[in-house]
């Protein structure tokens, strides 16, 4: 089965538990590992080489390096849309419902990603987004998160937004649709952020994944152990009028 588009999520923050000399193994393990799979197939380097790449960034949020211009992980061959891999319905695929939103405007933030996704007809339809934000710039990365409430209404979104490009901002961008991976669901994107940097209470709402429930914000399940602060340069904050009371 093909790994799809390297997990952003999983990437993105890094685990506080591992430090930089682990990470540091763990990338030298995975070039190993690459190298020794080359032969017998021809799109695994690209995607450790894709992995490693997010690994870096994730370090670089961590330590409060500049992301502005990272760009959501590359589609590789066996990245297909719900038709082609049969994930849809009774069609006996595995029911994936979670999807990346990718080469979005850098300068959307996540209110107008949330009402362009309301104005195009799918309120009620998801029920997790999570845009990920340069902490220093304040810039998108260019991609979102978005849980869909059933394996139906998958492809339905997907063809809405792949080609995508009437932005309420100028730009030239065209959006373009991939799977989330390796986290599927709402329950693991919950597990995989609910402890995460970004949920710490010094970060603006507005650069934190949002739940929902019929279309209606829900408040976002408690961390389960400590969370530490992103170690960033600095930190504007702003009130997010769509933060529930």
């Amino acid at each position: 089965t093909s790994l799809g588009v390297a997990s952003a999520q999983r990437l993105l923050e890094g685990n506080l538990g591992v430090g930089a000399d682990e990470a540091s193994g763990e990338e030298e393990e995975g070039e190993a590992a690459a190298a020794a799979a080359a032969a017998s197939s021809p799109h695994r380097p690209r995607r450790r080489e894709r992995e490693r790449e997010c690994r870096r960034e994730g370090r670089r949020l961590q330590s409060g390096e500049s992301a502005t211009t990272a760009a959501a992980p590359a589609a590789v061959p066996g990245d297909e849309g719900p038709e082609e891999l049969g994930d849809v319905g009774g069609s006996g695929g595995p029911g994936r419902t979670t999807v990346m939103i990718r080469n979005l405007p850098n300068n959307y933030r996540r209110a107008m990603v949330l009402a362009l996704l309301n104005e195009e007809g799918f309120s009620g339809l998801f029920d997790f987004l999570y845009l990920p934000v340069d902490f220093n710039s304040q810039a998108c990365l260019g991609y979102a998160f978005v849980n869909l409430v059933r394996p139906e209404v998958v492809p339905v979104f997907w063809k809405k937004f792949d080609g995508f490009s009437k932005w309420v901002l100028p730009s030239r961008k065209i959006c373009g649709m991939s799977w989330s991976g390796p986290h599927q669901g709402l329950a693991a994107h919950i597990e995989r952020y609910r402890n995460s940097p970004v949920m710490h209470p010094s970060m603006p709402d507005e650069y934190k994944p949002v739940v929902f429930s019929e279309g209606r914000r829900m408040e976002f399940p408690i961390p389960t152990r400590h969370i530490r602060p992103p170690r960033i340069r600095h930190l504007r904050t702003e009130p997010d009028p769509a933060q529930p009371s």
